[in-house]
């Protein structure tokens, strides 16, 4: 079993995916998870990159949220579309990034992932509302590299 496939259990993935719903449900943000082992490129660099080849881009409102872990190199990033960027407040970032990181350094991968997710989502929620009309333009499930 890779790394990539021992970092979360089946059902850690589940409560992510509940999660990406629960903060999904009430904005027309979306919520993205990618894992992989490593990068050769700059991390952040790379998670660019995989937010383009997962089509986060092509949100209805530029409102779209990716949570980018490289297992092996103990690194993430979180990063949004320019919508998001637009609005969020200037330290959104970093404070969300903060609160994943705290739960990592403990190991609890599964925690940080959820929390970033959802401090996410109440952000989106502030600035993208639902509305009757909005469809879920991402899937929710995981993608690995």
């Amino acid at each position: 079993m890779s790394k990539v496939e021992a970092f979360l259990t089946k059902e850690e993935e589940q409560e992510i995916i509940s999660a990406i719903r629960i903060a999904e449900k009430n904005t027309s943000g979306e919520i993205r998870v990618h894992i992989e082992s490593s990068t050769e490129k700059d991390h952040y660099e790379r998670a660019l990159e995989v937010f383009y080849l997962l089509k986060m881009n092509n949100t209805k409102d530029a409102n779209a949220v990716l949570v980018y872990v490289a297992v092996d190199d103990k690194k993430f990033v979180i990063c949004g579309d320019a919508g998001i960027n637009k609005v969020v407040p200037k330290d959104f970032w970093n404070s969300t990034k903060e609160i994943i990181q705290k739960e990592f350094v403990k190991g609890n991968f599964k925690e940080g992932i959820v929390q970033g997710i959802l401090k996410a989502g109440k952000e989106l929620q502030v600035h993208f509302p639902w509305a009757v009309d909005d469809t879920n333009e991402l899937t929710n499930d995981i993608s690995k590299g």
